[in-house]
C-alpha cells in the first residue's frame, strides 16, 4: 500500500511541477503587439485576470482578458465566433 501511496505521490508532483512550467511568462517581443481575445483554452501568452497565473492559463477560448502575440498592426484583423482581437483587454 506504501508503494502505491508513493507512486500517486510521486506522479502528483511530476504534474505539479510541468503545469508549473508551462505558467512561466512568454519572453517579451519587440515588434508584435498583445492582441487580447483571440487565444483558445490554455493556448495564451501571458495574463488571464483573477485565478490564472500566466501563459496557458485562460479557461475558456477567446477569454477577453488573456492575450497573445501577434505580428504588429494585425491584432485587430483577427476574427473569432466572439468578434475581432483587441489591443486592450475585453469584458
Amino acid at each position: 500500500m506504501k508503494t502505491a501511496n508513493v507512486a500517486i505521490t510521486a506522479a502528483m508532483l511530476s504534474a505539479l511541477a510541468a503545469a508549473a512550467a508551462h505558467a512561466s511568462p512568454v519572453a517579451p517581443q519587440p515588434g508584435k503587439d498583445k492582441c487580447y481575445g483571440i487565444s483558445l483554452a490554455g493556448k495564451n501568452d501571458c495574463k488571464a485576470g483573477a485565478g490564472t497565473s500566466c501563459a496557458g492559463t485562460s479557461h475558456v477560448n477567446y477569454q477577453g482578458n488573456a492575450w497573445k502575440y501577434v505580428a504588429k498592426g494585425t491584432c485587430t484583423q483577427i476574427k473569432t465566433p466572439k468578434g475581432v482581437g483587441s489591443l486592450t483587454p475585453k469584458a
